[in-house]
């Protein structure tokens, strides 16, 4: 039974934390991509993750945001220093899965494989427990629900795998907009990315390429609305490459995947730079799981 979760509260005086999220992965290993990069090419390929993640852990710095990193573990395995460093900054340490395969194309034995070794990997070289997990692609929707059971056997206490939009490659415009556990309270916490809700459909708020296509203004007002009028925090992500204009265009990609992932890359350093100062951020876990 579907129970939404309570509103997090600020303190007296505070404005409301909004929930920055950040999915640790490499330009080549977006879903996007699948169709003309083949996954046993990526350890040849340039990696661009360890400097983007450094330009990205500075600026968090500067603003004084603290985040929550869901990270692949293949980023982890190779780049375990990455890993180090999001924990010594004293940012949450999430995963995003073991090689970036949809929860929609794995049956429920390779799901349940997948989530306990990355959770086992990013544990081991983080030192800290791994309590949150993101889909690739928000790959969990009403085909797929069992794939919540198998995060809640393996440890984990929350997911931010349901997008309640739609879209053409995931997408459960249904679900809640906000917290809620979808099999009780007893359950695991699902945690949805930022829609706002206008003429009865929801409108992604939340980050990604919608936030590099639209005027920053409009992303902004749309986050403050869920602020002002809904009274929740706002869950916002992004990605490494996303901040990373330099990176290799590989050759042969179709036009709505190049417009997708190269759409504004330029700006989308200094808008991150703009949400920093205009909005109140921390990780998943102290927000959602009422850690201090």
């Amino acid at each position: 039974m579907v129970e939404l979760a309570p509103r997090p509260v600020p303190a007296p005086g505070q404005r409301i934390r909004n929930a920055m999220t950040c999915d640790v992965e490499d330009y080549f290993q977006v879903s996007a991509f699948a169709p003309y990069i083949d996954r046993a090419s990526w350890p040849a390929r340039e990696c661009r993750v360890e400097a983007n993640m450094d330009r990205i852990l500075g600026l968090f710095e500067r603003h004084g945001v603290r985040a929550t990193f869901f990270t692949l573990g293949w980023i982890a395995e190779r780049y375990p220093q990455v890993v180090k460093r999001i924990v010594a900054a004293g940012h949450e340490l999430a995963s995003h899965g073991y090689g970036h395969l949809r929860a929609s194309d794995q049956t429920r034995a390779e799901f349940a494989n997948d989530i306990r070794s990355a959770k086992a990997l990013l544990e081991d070289i983080g030192g800290q427990a791994v309590l949150g997990y993101r889909a690739p692609s928000f790959s969990i929707g009403r085909d797929n629900l069992w794939a919540l059971d198998e995060l809640l056997d393996a440890g984990y206490r929350y997911s931010s795998s349901i997008y309640p939009v739609v879209h053409d490659h995931y997408g459960m415009p249904e679900a809640p907009r906000f917290a809620f556990y979808p099999n009780g309270t007893d359950g695991l916490l699902e945690i949805p990315i930022t829609t706002v809700q206008l003429m009865g459909r929801n409108l992604p708020a939340g980050g990604g390429g919608y936030f590099r296509l639209l005027p920053y203004a409009l992303s902004r007002w749309m986050m403050a609305k869920v602020n002002r009028e809904d009274g929740q925090p706002a869950l916002f992500y992004f990605h490494p490459w996303e901040v990373d204009p330099g990176q290799p265009r590989p050759e042969g990609l179709g036009a709505k995947a190049r417009f997708r992932h190269y759409i504004n890359i330029d700006r989308m350093e200094r808008r991150i730079e703009s949400l920093a100062r205009d909005f109140a951020w921390d990780r998943m876990d102290n927000i959602f799981l009422n850690r201090p």
